[in-house]
């Protein structure tokens, strides 16, 4: 275990650097120049030029990074072009709505896919299994600004049941969470269904119906916890996609997520907060999945064995 920690512990350094250095290169391969954009329409030659020295944008890309590199080894992640301001107190003001819409949106996908995948395991090739893959088909199909703008029209703005956007109360977490819960469960639905099929097939599982075990228990208790260990390295990519904040849900929703923060900053060319959220995400889509290996051992001790 411990040598597995410190494997992935250096894939995922390697892996951050990567990311580091390909977006850095996307983004100063824009045409947009940050510092045109600061300066404002009006500005002269040598204003813009003077903003792209105090911005450090004059220098070579590969000293530019380099000097980033630096800095980010030292815990900073630079300072915002128009808020002028560091990143990382911006991105950790946001890190408590995204992390709460995180795990709210986890686990309703988790919850409505693991049972409608079931459901079409045990029904499979019937009315009920063709209607659940047909809306999970539906519902990874549609796209996440309609699903909440439909939410918001039908639950808040007619029945007014939440209200249409903010942040700090249960009942603004609701749309949200589950624009993402019903976006999501349809790929849980599909892979806990084939997952499922597959076990239900095993000889234990036709051992255990033969000596008369409920049907039930059958399918709960020994098909299938062993048909999770998909649902679990989904939730660790899962982890790193909410937390790159769901920009489209947090801006219909007015949710003060890191998405918003990161959808602001692409508007502004404001490439500092881009590379602090990119990266953010990419630590978290790491976390998740050695989480997820981390975990996987505990549910099937086969692993564990090997």
């Amino acid at each position: 275990m411990a040598l597995l920690l410190a494997r992935r512990l250096l894939q995922a350094a390697l892996i951050l650097l990567g990311v580091a250095a390909i977006t850095f290169v996307l983004l100063y391969a824009l045409p947009a120049d940050p510092a045109v954009l600061l300066a404002g329409r009006n500005a002269t030659p040598q204003t813009v030029a003077n903003i792209r020295h105090q911005l450090g944008l004059d220098l070579p890309l590969p000293v530019q990074f380099w000097n980033y590199i630096v800095h980010l080894l030292q815990g900073d992640l630079g300072r915002s072009f128009n808020q002028k301001t560091a990143v990382a107190p911006l991105i950790l003001a946001r890190l408590p709505a995204t992390l709460t819409l995180m795990a709210a949106g986890i686990a309703i996908e988790v919850m409505i896919g693991l049972t409608l995948g079931v459901i079409a395991a045990v029904r499979r090739d019937g009315a009920i299994d063709r209607l659940v893959m047909t809306l999970s088909f539906v519902g990874v199909s549609t796209p996440q600004f309609l699903v909440a703008l439909l939410l918001l029209y039908v639950f808040a703005a007619t029945l007014g049941w939440f209200p249409m956007s903010g942040y700090g109360t249960p009942a603004h977490l609701v749309l949200p969470a589950v624009t993402l819960g019903i976006l999501g469960a349809g790929w849980y639905a599909r892979i806990v269904r084939s997952a499922m099929i597959d076990v239900l097939g095993q000889d234990y599982v036709r051992t255990a119906h033969a000596k008369g075990v409920p049907a039930a228990r059958v399918v709960l208790r020994h098909a299938l916890p062993n048909a999770l260990l998909p649902v679990i390295a989904m939730i660790g990519i899962d982890i790193g996609q909410f937390m790159s904040g769901a920009v489209v849900v947090e801006a219909v929703f007015g949710w003060p997520g890191i998405g918003q923060l990161a959808w602001q900053a692409i508007q502004q060319v404001d490439i500092p907060i881009i590379m602090g959220v990119t990266l953010v995400s990419a630590l978290a889509i790491v976390l998740g999945n050695l989480l997820a290996d981390l975990i996987a051992p505990f549910i099937d001790p086969r692993i564990r064995a090997g």
